[in-house]
Order: C-alpha cells, then sequence, then structure tokens
C-alpha cells in the first residue's frame, strides 16, 4: 500500500525506475536510500517498502532483517568511507517523512564536536552549495553496493 503525501511511497511506487541513490540496495522488506539533501557522503535511510508509520507496526518479517540491514550497512560504510562508527537513529516525524526509517550515519573521526550526536542532523537540509551531488551520491550508492556484495537487478535500468 503507498500513501500519495509519502515521499518514501512516491519513491516505492516508480521503484522500476530509481536511480542508484534511490536504491542502492533492497529485499523483498526493505529498500536503502542515499539521504536527501545532506552534507555528507554515505549518509544512508533504510526504509520499509510497505507504508508504515511506527515501529510497533512492523511485521515480524521486517523486524527481524532489520538488525541485519543495520549491521550490514555500519560495515559497509565503515569500509567505503573510514568512519569511525555509525548512527543508527528512528524519529519519522517531518512533515511528509512520517514512513518509519532509520538513517544509518557514518561519524568520521574529525566530524566537529557540534555535528556529533544528535547535532549530525544540521548536516541535513544544507544549502545546495553543500550538499552531496546526485553523482555523488550515485556514486556512493554503487561503492556500498559493492561492499555489501548484491548485484543490482539485470532487469532494472541503471
Amino acid at each position: 500500500m503507498t500513501t500519495p503525501a509519502c515521499y518514501t511511497c512516491s519513491q516505492e511506487a516508480g521503484f522500476d525506475d530509481l536511480p542508484p541513490r534511490e536504491c542502492v540496495a533492497h529485499d523483498r522488506h526493505w529498500r536503502v536510500a542515499h539521504g536527501l539533501d545532506t552534507a555528507l557522503p554515505g549518509w544512508l535511510v533504510l526504509l520499509p517498502r510497505r507504508h508504515v508509520v511506527a515501529v510497533h507496526d512492523l511485521t515480524d518479517a521486517e523486524a527481524s532483517s532489520l538488525g541485519v540491514w543495520q549491521v550490514r550497512l555500519s560495515r559497509a560504510l565503515r569500509s567505503v568511507t573510514g568512519c569511525a562508527k555509525t548512527y543508527v537513529v528512528q524519529f519519522a516525524e517531518a512533515e511528509g517523512f512520517a514512513h518509519v526509517h532509520f538513517h544509518v550515519v557514518p561519524r568520521m573521526a574529525d566530524l566537529p564536536p557540534e555535528h556529533r550526536g544528535p547535532g549530525v542532523f544540521q548536516l541535513l537540509r544544507r544549502p545546495e552549495h553543500e550538499r552531496v551531488t546526485s553523482d555523488g551520491a550515485d556514486r556512493m550508492a554503487h561503492a556500498i553496493r559493492s561492499r555489501l556484495q548484491i548485484r543490482p537487478d539485470p532487469s532494472r535500468p541503471r
């Protein structure tokens, strides 16, 4: 089921035509996208493929693979970015983004103190000249996908 006012559902509805940054990897229950409007390369978002607005509404199947995805993505980010650790955060409160989603964010060793912990969200909704470009996000998507050892579906155009 999709919800028209939901950004995630609108992307899922066009799944076959998503660019690499919007479909870094996926399975039956989850899709991984590179974050929007972020100044931080590798900011990932883990999204359930059906519309759900609260963690307690995840199915047992979705829940059972959630932790595996979070750890696999954290390992891939460490490999690709060299980050010291990853943050995993879930709020789903912004207008149009109530669909449950988990931010999986690389925390680099040299990240300024004001951007550590919850301060990392200051790196979202950045002015356009500070944002990771679409090409940069696509390159990051390919690098992460290769670390996850997931091959893209050959029937999907890239």
